[in-house]
């Protein structure tokens, strides 16, 4: 099973719980997990569009479910959160845990403000 992130995957569901989700198609303009991601793993956020509860993890997908396999953050004290009921925006996402960037002094740095030392080749 590979590894995808994709822009512009968004779905919504209404599941409830702390259990896998079952997404529910596609909003306008956005693809669905399945066109997107495919049968893979990705990153996930999922949050209550009427509600403060919000979580970003890494999930399976397979079909029209996302199991959540790793929770990275949330409003549950970074624990998966028990859905309640209300519609919920599921998306890709680019956690900033897992993002190594070039600082504004050109300098390689991972999330927690560290220095990275990165080794790249480049096929010409």
């Amino acid at each position: 099973m590979a590894f995808i992130i994709n822009d512009r995957v968004r779905e919504t569901t209404t599941t409830t719980g702390t259990g896998a989700i079952t997404l529910g198609g596609a909003v306008t303009g956005y693809e669905t997990f399945a066109t997107g991601v495919g049968t893979n793993d990705t990153y996930y956020a999922i949050h209550l569009q009427d509600g403060a509860d919000w979580e970003v993890g890494i999930g399976a997908i397979s079909g029209t479910t996302l199991t959540r396999t790793q929770v990275l953050t949330s409003s549950n004290s970074d624990a998966a959160v028990n859905f309640t009921a209300g519609t919920k925006d599921v998306f890709c996402t680019m956690p900033a845990s897992k993002v190594a960037y070039i600082d504004n002094n050109d300098n390689t740095v991972n999330a927690a403000g560290t220095g990275l030392a990165v080794a790249m080749a480049i096929a010409l």
